[in-house]
């Protein structure tokens, strides 16, 4: 299936901390990027999730439609998908359908794998960065957290999704735990 990858968000500190009502804390460094590396269990080099214990959750992904959908829904915009602060921000893919299976992505340096476990769900700071509403707009439709299961690299542009297969459910049980331990 042919994709587009339109956004790449690699930031290396956690902005939304703290109070939704206090917002974001500030970072005046460039936070999108048009490639970066990842590495398999570890992450996007450079984000802040990269290496830590929560591996299975070290990319996001967003459907773009999923913005468009918000805009529609809360009848304002046009919002900044970068604004979810998700690592991938995909047009043409359905992201939430991804959710317990293992997918390949190719964006014409190779292609690399990546575990679906749990979804992304949205925060309070939503309301804030899009619109009040958002927060409850979003449940459900906020992407999905995955494990890098190879090394490769992620380009804004052009990229085939294959080889989408299901986790066989005592595979997904048993990821879940180790997840959570």
């Amino acid at each position: 299936m042919d994709i587009e990858i339109v956004t790449l968000v690699v930031s290396p500190v956690r902005r939304y901390d703290g109070r939704p009502s206090e917002g974001p804390r500030p970072y005046d460094e460039p936070e999108t990027v048009d490639e970066v590396q990842v590495r398999a269990h570890r992450g996007l080099v450079g984000d802040r999730y990269f290496g830590t214990r929560h591996r299975f959750a070290a990319v996001t992904f967003l459907a773009a439609e999923s913005i468009d959908r918000l805009e529609g829904e809360l009848g304002t915009g046009p919002f900044d998908p970068e604004l979810a602060r998700r690592n991938v921000v995909t047009r043409g893919l359905d992201v939430e359908a991804l959710l317990h299976t293992t997918f390949t992505i190719d964006c014409g340096s190779g292609p690399m794998s990546f575990r679906a476990l749990t979804r992304a769900n949205p925060c309070a700071f939503m309301n804030g960065a899009f619109a009040d509403g958002a927060h409850q707009a979003m449940r459900g439709h906020a992407g999905i957290r995955t494990e890098p299961l190879d090394d490769g690299v992620l380009r804004v542009g052009p990229a085939t999704v294959v080889d989408i297969v299901p986790l066989a459910p005592e595979e997904l049980s048993r990821r879940q735990r180790e997840a959570v331990s």
